[in-house]
């Protein structure tokens, strides 16, 4: 049977056009509740340390107000885990986090991050929130969330996007993708439960998307910036069909 993948919109950057001006508008969660319409299956919220963009009553009415499943971006500290404690999402995804860096830069170090990282998978857990791990695709480091005890990876594809827009054929670009393809594959066989995500576009979906062992993808930026030329609903919409035709297309393939 054909694995239905799910749709994770990012909203942080709703917030962020937001707290360039101040005030109240646009609404991340109203852009949440529009995502939910429109196809996705979840929302994720990074709240940073420095709040640039969602802000802590973003995360109190998201909570209280969404009817689909909230996937919470977290470093790993003490402040962001009594935060995610409190209100227990129904997920919590563990970013590597940087001040000065405009965009999560690659994956968490959770092999080398180990005792650290601990407590945090451990405590999440406890409250029910599912936890999953921002890591390279490199093999040490889903070893590594199987140790820790993480039902879930969430793979960089920043490489593979960044590669694509240099040049689509490129040798990086092939080596960049079967990397991503090897991993999905490899976290299936530890028993992970695999997802993709940073960078992704309407030109890069499709490969990632056809990954049969890849079961999320969480988009953002790029859905928020089309959304300034056609409407979120109809980014969404579209970024829906593109995931989905390639699915099908992957599965009648295997199937023939």
């Amino acid at each position: 049977m054909k694995r239905h993948l799910r749709l994770g919109v990012n909203i942080d950057h709703v917030a962020t056009i937001r707290n360039a001006r101040g005030g109240v508008h646009p609404d991340p969660v109203r852009a949440a509740r529009m995502a939910a319409a429109a196809g996705a299956d979840g929302i994720t919220a990074h709240l940073r340390e420095d709040r640039r963009h969602i802000s802590d009553n973003d995360i109190e009415r998201l909570t209280a107000e969404l009817e689909i499943p909230l996937n919470f971006e977290m470093a790993a500290t003490e402040e962001m885990l009594a935060i995610a404690l409190r209100h227990r999402p129904h997920a919590a995804c563990l970013v590597p986090e940087r001040r000065e860096e405009r965009t999560t830069e690659g994956g968490l170090d959770a092999a080398g991050g180990h005792n650290h990282l601990m407590e945090y998978v451990t405590k999440l857990s406890e409250v029910g929130s599912r936890v999953s791990l921002f890591v390279e695709a490199d093999p040490v480091q889903l070893e590594a969330a199987v140790a820790l005890g993480a039902p879930v990876v969430e793979l960089h594809t920043g490489a593979y996007c960044e590669a694509f827009i240099e040049d689509p054929e490129s040798d990086r670009t092939k080596d960049c993708l079967q990397r991503i393809r090897d991993a999905a594959a490899f976290a299936e066989k530890l028993g992970l439960e695999c997802h993709a995500g940073h960078g992704l576009t309407f030109d890069t979906v499709g490969s990632i998307a056809v990954i049969p062992s890849v079961a999320e993808l969480n988009i953002g930026h790029f859905l928020v910036g089309e959304a300034i030329f056609g409407g979120l609903d109809s980014s969404i919409r579209r970024m829906r069909a593109l995931m989905d035709k390639a699915r099908a297309e992957a599965g009648g393939a295997r199937s023939a």
